[in-house]
């Protein structure tokens, strides 16, 4: 090469090292040029504080990014603290962006991420109102989930890290701990009932020896398919993780066992979140997170008492047409239907197996009969699987866990098997379609696999928008032909009434001042679901305020705009488009969705 232009060529790569140098600075530092690298900076902010979502993702394994799998998240006040300045922060650097002239999906991106966080830095204000530990969620059962589901064993390194997590749960349950007194302090302390669930979980799990611990047998049947360990490493990477468990994970439990064995006496029966010092405000937040609208606890509980007459009427049709005795009843009615012999399986091994073939059969007959309302799906498969015994006892009915964005672990629809009466033949056509296809795992999997949105826009969770998809696809389903079984319809309907109820009991909890009592007797009593249900749905609410309304309402939108659409765009509408313009941008409020289906509409109808 010439000297001079060796020169030039030197000082040009020069100068474009130092623009990428200061690009970089930028972006990482301080506010990025481009608001599409602040988005990405926010998401990769988010999840490197969070090793254990780092671990679910699994976004970075493939460039040799590993550490993270040794760790779990902190949990102390001051990373709190921390997190929450960190969140303000964000939020107003969003907002010294220009939007001007933003369209499409640049104009989708501010609009979800702006409403997301304002809503969270809003919610900062009940830092304290809530059960970290309960029956349904917390470290206690997270935990054991976490490292059995979750962590990845393809080698020692992997392994090693298995037991580098135990010895860090000390840790994290003491900083858990650390929040659990500040909160009794704010005057917020768990009912007693959850407080005594808390107790006979803990100590159900410290009472088993090591080797019967989740914690162990899981990581037994992870190092089996790691061929490159002999028997001898093997052996050796189960002994530590004996320690562990003996001398790390049993006394973080004990801790917590203590401090709610203390704290119990200070409990009371009150359900609702009234009881708390600004609980009327905080449910208001609850319902504004959850709904993602401004409908108040008294307006729910309205819409709740006239769905549940709407659908009580509907279902009484269907069994006085098919001359079931009691028609008038339909609560009690739906009880004796669910222990008739012809709805139910055995109570063994083998009838729970059944009831998992069954799923799957059911699964496998509506996916290959969906082309007239989709042209997307998701690439992820889905599997059907039990609810991992250990806590089969407190946990819902059934839920999806979305497949890792790797594409390492397929999507999951568990189903609890405890109560096989809470199984009832004419009502497994409704749960797999919400649970799995086409509810959440077409969702969720569409929404992973989406091309050229920012990251975070895949994995914001929007309850209200998912689960009103989940609702609405149990009764599209039923509207494509796959319930032909009036029973199978009188399910459907029933899944809907539930669903409506939780509307009802919800508000009634959290803003009525209902006991948990006289919510589970409403709910029996208008659902006829199996008591086993029904209480663990009542108890979920309690520690849950205002999730359980997402359901109904979101819904109820779609269909309010599914029908809008319909009458604007008359012989223009194709049932195929308005679902690709619901899924095809990942979980959104409500009103920006309606935004999005408005847009839609007005495209169509400008079509020739």
């Amino acid at each position: 090469m010439h000297t001079g232009m060796k020169k030039v060529f030197l000082r040009t790569l020069a100068i474009i090292l130092l623009l990428l140098a200061v690009l970089v600075v930028n972006t990482i530092w301080f506010k990025p040029f481009f608001i599409r690298a602040f988005y990405e900076r926010v998401f990769a902010e988010f999840a490197f504080d969070s090793p254990e979502l780092l671990s679910r993702l699994r976004l970075v394994e493939g460039i040799g990014i590993q550490r993270h799998n040794r760790k779990l998240n902190d949990a102390s006040e001051a990373e709190a603290t921390r997190q929450i300045a960190k969140l303000r922060e964000t939020l107003a650097t969003l907002h010294r962006y220009d939007t001007t002239g933003l369209r499409g999906q640049d104009r989708l991106n501010y609009q979800v991420l702006d409403w997301y966080l304002t809503n969270e830095v809003a919610g900062t204000a009940f830092r304290y109102d809530n059960y970290p530990v309960n029956q349904m969620f917390g470290v206690q059962n997270d935990f054991p989930s976490f490292m059995a589901d979750v962590h990845q064993v393809h080698s020692r390194r992997d392994a090693d890290y298995y037991n580098e997590r135990l010895a860090a749960v000390r840790v994290k349950f003491a900083q858990v701990l650390e929040g659990l007194k500040v909160r009794e302090q704010h005057g917020v302390v768990p009912p007693t009932f959850v407080i005594d669930k808390v107790l006979a979980e803990m100590s159900g799990l410290v009472a088993q020896v090591p080797e019967q611990s989740i914690l162990y047998t899981s990581l037994v049947e992870k190092l089996h398919k790691v061929k490159a360990l002999n028997a001898t490493e093997q052996a050796e990477i189960l002994a530590e993780t004996k320690r562990q468990i003996i001398g790390n994970v049993y006394p973080a439990y004990q801790e917590l066992i203590a401090y709610f064995t203390a704290l119990r006496p200070r409990s009371t029966t009150d359900a609702g979140v009234w009881k708390f010092p600004d609980g009327k405000a905080y449910y208001a937040y609850c319902l504004r997170q959850y709904t993602t609208t401004n409908l108040s606890a008294a307006q729910i509980h309205a819409l709740g008492l006239s769905e549940v007459a709407r659908i009580t009427a509907e279902m009484r049709t269907i069994l006085q047409a098919e001359k079931v005795a009691g028609a008038d009843s339909v609560g009690p009615t739906m009880v004796r239907l669910g222990e008739e012999p012809r709805f139910s399986y055995p109570d063994t091994d083998s009838g729970r197996s059944q009831i998992l073939a069954d799923y799957r059969r059911i699964l496998a007959e509506v996916d290959k009969g969906l082309s007239s309302a989709f042209r997307i799906r998701p690439n992820a498969a889905l599997e059907v699987r039990r609810v991992p015994e250990f806590k089969q006892k407190t946990a819902p009915g059934a839920y999806y866990e979305p497949a890792a964005l790797d594409g390492s672990r397929p999507g999951v629809f568990y189903a609890n098997l405890y109560d096989v009466k809470a199984t009832p033949k004419f009502g497994m056509r409704t749960l797999a379609y919400h649970e799995g296809i086409p509810g959440h795992h077409f969702q969720i999997g569409i929404a992973q696999e989406l091309q050229g949105l920012p990251t975070f826009r895949t994995v914001i969770p929007f309850p209200t928008y998912g689960e009103g998809w989940a609702l609405y696809a149990e009764r599209l389903a039923s509207e494509l032909g796959f319930e032909k079984d009036p029973y199978d319809n009188l399910g459907r309907l029933r899944a809907e009434l539930f669903r409506a109820v939780r509307l009802v009991v919800d508000t009634g909890i959290h803003d009525q001042r209902w006991t948990r009592e006289q919510a589970i007797s409403y709910m029996r009593r208008t659902t006829g679901m199996a008591l086993s249900d029904v209480t663990a749905e009542i108890e979920r609410y309690i520690v849950m305020p205002g999730q359980a309304c997402a359901y109904k309402v979101g819904m109820l939108k779609i269909l309010e705009l599914r029908e809008r659409a319909k009458q604007q765009l008359g012989p223009k509408f194709d049932l195929r488009d308005f679902h690709d313009a619901v899924l095809k941008n990942g979980g959104l409020p409500l009103e920006i969705l309606e935004q999005v289906v408005n847009d839609y509409i007005k495209v169509k109808k400008a079509a020739a």
